[in-house]
């Protein structure tokens, strides 16, 4: 077990910019064809009004979360045509761009990205993210041509030799083996050690959605969690924060087996891929991890302190980060 001084979360606007992904993940809840009525590409006001509201309730973060390369979905360019943009990272750079004007600092998950999707990202983002998942070959991601592992490490290697603060993580009960789980922090691991640009692993859980294919799938036991979170704080270096979802699992016990980070609390948006569970608020998680919790930004405080951001957030950086890196 590992005595911990404290536990961070981060205080982020959650925003799902669309639903629409090439992949077909057999336990997503959050992808709709192009069809279905729910179906949807946020348009550029429904954001600025998610900015506001973040900005109201006192977040530093704006999460972009949305579909991985929509564009082909056929139909999908068509929406993007009507936004203006062309493809879907044009379209979240400039987002992001309003979003620092807003007085927030991005985070964007685009899924599997190239170099050069990266490098546009980068200045305009505090961090970036892709859930590796796991490297094994499960059935859960048959036919979803960015779930190849090869893919997922290629877009965390790139985003190391850019230098691009990073969050990473595994998801655990998907049909993986053990031996998977420690081959994919085993990667993890190495990535880091190469290129020093992992702040945080997200060891999560799989929770059952209704009306996907895996509905009926059992999740994984909290036992089980237990020992993936010892697992993963054995294995991976210890500048490399565990963050576990306070949404999908009680906390508590993670916490005193490795865990040290609770991820983005959201005091004014649901978790939309996890739209059942709801967020605890910050008070509720004092009282059940049992340890004081610390506000951090996006960006975790190591890379605050060696500057590893662009001038286009620099004032962001310097308004919200104490001499610690934390926020103030």
């Amino acid at each position: 077990m590992c005595p911990l001084n404290h536990v961070t979360y981060s205080r982020n606007v959650f925003i799902p910019l669309t639903n629409v992904c090439r992949n077909w993940c057999r336990y997503c809840g959050f992808r709709r064809d192009i069809s279905h009525p729910e179906a949807r590409l946020l348009s550029w006001g429904e954001v600025e009004g998610l900015l506001r509201l973040g900005v109201e309730h006192g977040c530093s973060e704006a999460l972009f979360t949305f579909g991985e390369r929509p564009e082909e979905v056929p139909g999908f360019r068509g929406w993007l045509g009507d936004a203006g943009y062309d493809n879907i990272i044009d379209y979240v750079v400039e987002l992001c761009k309003t979003a620092i004007r807003s007085g927030l600092l991005p985070h964007s998950n685009p899924g599997v990205m190239s170099s050069f999707e990266i490098r546009k990202l980068k200045p305009v983002n505090a961090s970036l993210g892709l859930m590796l998942e796991t490297i094994g070959r499960v059935a859960a991601h048959e036919g979803c041509p960015g779930k190849i592992p090869e893919e997922r490490l290629a877009t965390i290697e790139a985003a190391g030799k850019l230098g691009v603060p990073f969050t990473t993580g595994i998801l655990v009960g998907i049909g993986e083996t053990v031996q998977d789980r420690i081959a994919s922090l085993g990667v993890i691991r190495e990535l880091h050690l190469r290129y020093g640009h992992i702040q945080e692993v997200i060891v999560q859980n799989f929770v059952p959605k209704p009306y996907t294919p895996m509905a009926g799938y059992p999740a994984p036991a909290y036992g089980e969690m237990l020992r993936v979170v010892a697992l993963a704080r054995g294995i991976l270096p210890e500048d490399i924060a565990i963050q576990v979802s306070p949404n999908l699992i009680d906390p508590r016990d993670l916490v005193r087996w490795g865990a040290s980070d609770l991820g983005g609390i959201s005091p004014v948006t649901i978790d939309y891929i996890n739209p059942e569970s709801r967020w605890p608020t910050v008070e509720e998680l004092g009282r059940i991890i049992g340890v004081p919790l610390r506000e951090r930004l996006p960006i975790y405080p190591k890379y605050v302190k060696i500057g590893w951001y662009s001038d286009i957030i620099r004032p962001l950086i310097g308004r919200y980060a104490d001499p610690e890196g934390f926020r103030k």
